[in-house]
């Protein structure tokens, strides 16, 4: 009896992995900067801490966004890591410009401003603009209070603006 409901459990929690792990993949990125490697980490880790309270998860209302929250708070401790601040650099090949919206170079351009962006700032984006949450949703997955989102929101968006300034602009208006 007792096998039978732990293999149970564990096709529950590979139904949900397997439905959950493309949607938090595309999450992690954005929080990573595009780093897709530490994105897959932080996907692994999260469905894992996942699986060791998948159990106890019939008292949770909403697993998915649970699963949300777990990835958001993965990504915040591992960027509190101090091996975190370590960044492998590479040299992009010169590319000409195109004007399309699907422009690699408009993807690149905005993954960078992320980048500079700090962590809890960059969560707040993600979550807020990206995966559409209110601020108290956004204020819950972080462990902070409302104002607080609004704050970083409001100090968020102004940095992504200076560090974008024109070139966003250039980057999608036609030629």
């Amino acid at each position: 009896m007792r096998r039978s409901r732990t293999s149970s459990r564990t096709d529950e929690f590979m139904e949900f992995a397997t439905g959950r792990a493309g949607h938090l993949h595309r999450s992690a990125c954005l929080l990573t900067s595009g780093d897709t490697h530490l994105a897959e980490n932080l996907v692994q880790e999260t469905l894992s801490r996942m699986y060791t309270m998948w159990g106890r998860i019939s008292r949770i209302d909403n697993p998915a966004a649970y699963a949300q929250t777990v990835l958001v708070r993965t990504f915040l401790t591992h960027r509190r890591r101090y091996s975190a601040a370590e960044r492998p650099l590479a040299n992009l090949p010169d590319v000409p410009p195109t004007r399309s919206a699907d422009d690699p170079a408009l993807r690149l351009a905005l993954l960078q401003a992320l980048r500079e962006l700090p962590p809890k700032d960059r969560v707040v984006v993600v979550l807020r603009y990206w995966e559409d949450r209110s601020v108290e949703e956004t204020a819950g997955a972080m462990n902070v209070s409302s104002a607080a989102v609004r704050t970083r929101s409001t100090r968020a968006l102004a940095k992504l603006r200076e560090r974008l300034g024109g070139s966003l602009a250039e980057l999608i208006t036609p030629a």
